[in-house]
């Protein structure tokens, strides 16, 4: 069972009840994920390099919100991420959107996607500058997720953060002592100011809506240790939608079952609904077009390459050659030979 398999049976009970509340990018992404390594997502030529044996092989989508798709993406992203690595510790920091938010952030997902990067990315800086024993200009990484565990519409932002700085004044790196980064409610107090502020002054925030706001805002700010499993966790659902094909376990009798993780007690958790309510659960999390979903700030931007080398080669790191990231290879059906690619046959976008 895969999440094709369930686009292709619920397609047009799907259309019937949620057709009038799709948008472009919705259609797209749904024709892709139905059509990937099809013969209408394109075929590729193939041709065996010890028999000369052709073969015609379907193409991926390569649609950033189909499951079985990217994940030679996913591996180059982490990859990229682990020679930026310090030897320091490391934290994440979660930025949450209110529930009362949430129809007015699927509205206008663009602009409130990129207010929700940058006022919590700001706000981060701010806490840096003022923080006593560090003083400092810091970097970060943030990965927006628009989805719950359980799949619903909860748009928030994880920020990976290295425990240490850069004095500008002093030109000097300083490293944060001991395992604690900020004040999650400090955080979260700024945090609401400059968003609502920000809201305000795009015209987004009614006297209404404002006052329906609840007083205190969740951000959340946690010690992960080194940097790399934080990374990790994050590379999950950077290019392969958000759910894969071992969460869906049935579909039966119009419905669809899947699994899913409870955060707080650990375990796996079934929940099941209408199928055409399944792939709205789904497709509601597609990102506006040219939206990046990931973003680096500080001496993580890639306009500090020279800056990120420099702490490194003080804090003595050594850097490891970056590992190529293997692609699938086809088979000669024949002899069992690598096969290469002589021409592609594209589909025209749907």
């Amino acid at each position: 069972m895969t999440l094709a398999d369930i686009a292709d049976q619920y397609h047009d009970r799907f259309q019937d009840k949620y057709g009038n509340r799709l948008l472009p990018g919705h259609h797209k992404a749904l024709n892709a994920i139905r059509h990937c390594r099809t013969p209408a997502a394109g075929m590729t030529l193939l041709e065996c390099n010890d028999c000369q044996r052709r073969d015609h092989r379907p193409m991926s989508c390569g649609h950033r919100s189909c499951n079985r798709c990217q994940n030679t993406d996913t591996s180059e992203w982490l990859e990229r991420q682990r020679q930026k690595l310090l030897p320091v510790e490391y934290f994440m920091v979660t930025f949450t959107l209110p529930a009362q938010l949430r129809q007015l952030a699927w509205q206008n997902q663009t602009t409130v996607y990129d207010l929700l990067f940058t006022e919590a990315a700001e706000t981060l800086k701010t806490f840096g500058h003022n923080h006593k024993g560090l003083n400092a200009r810091l970097g970060m990484t943030g990965v927006l997720h628009t989805h719950s565990r359980q799949l619903n519409y909860h748009p928030h932002v994880h920020f990976v953060v290295p425990g240490g700085g850069i004095n500008t004044q002093r030109r000097q790196w300083r490293k944060l002592k001991g395992k604690y980064l900020f004040n999650s409610s400090n955080l979260a107090k700024v945090f609401r100011a400059r968003l609502l502020k920000a809201l305000d002054e795009a015209g987004l925030l009614t006297a209404k809506l404002k006052k329906s706001l609840p007083k205190t805002w969740v951000v959340n700010c946690q010690h992960t240790g080194k940097g790399e499993p934080a990374l990790k966790y994050l590379s999950r659902y950077l290019y392969r939608g958000v759910i894969s094909d071992r969460q869906i376990v049935a579909s039966q009798n119009g419905k669809v079952t899947f699994t899913y993780r409870n955060s707080k007690s650990g375990t796996t958790e079934y929940r099941t609904l209408q199928g055409e309510d399944f792939l709205w659960l789904v497709l509601q999390h597609v990102l506006p077009k040219g939206l990046r979903r990931v973003r680096d700030y500080g001496f993580l931007h890639c306009r500090c390459r020279k800056l990120l080398r420099l702490v490194q080669l003080i804090l003595q790191v050594i850097i490891k050659p970056a590992t190529p990231v293997i692609r699938p290879k086809h088979t000669c059906q024949h002899c069992g030979s690598d096969m290469r690619a002589i021409a592609f046959r594209l589909m025209r976008p749907t």
